[in-house]
């Protein structure tokens, strides 16, 4: 069973966010899909001051078995980027929710979070 923070929302793509109250997000594939896609040993990330769209591709991991696109959760500018990944991409594969986030972005349209699920949505999609 996947581990599924309650704090964060989450896509169908399997991308979690954690917003702020200032505005910001940190954005991170979930427990289940670094677990479907196994032992990661590459992260393209985007660039800081990147401007991306929500559903948007936006980043890609790489493991073993595959190459798999990141889509953006909601709309923003990119403020900082994980680069703790470039040298260790495995982080995401132990820490998902921790040390393995991805980047983080200054929201523009804080209303698309109303779009995406809470953990109780999100682990129905994945019951199904």
């Amino acid at each position: 069973m996947s581990n599924i923070p309650d704090h964060l929302q989450y896509t169908e793509s399997h991308e979690w966010i954690g917003s702020e109250d200032d505005g910001t997000a940190l954005i991170g594939i979930t427990d289940h899909a670094q677990e479907a896609l196994g032992d990661l040993v590459f992260v393209e990330l985007p660039a800081v001051g990147d401007e991306i769209s929500q559903g948007d591709p936006c980043a890609v991991v790489e493991s073993v078995k595959a190459a798999s696109d990141i889509y953006a959760p909601v709309s923003g500018r990119v403020l900082e980027v994980n680069d703790d990944l470039e040298a260790d991409p495995a982080l995401i594969n132990t820490d998902p929710y921790g040390d393995g986030w991805l980047f983080q972005l200054e929201l523009t349209d804080a209303s698309e979070l109303d779009v995406l699920k809470d953990a109780i949505a999100y682990a129905d999609t994945l019951d199904e």
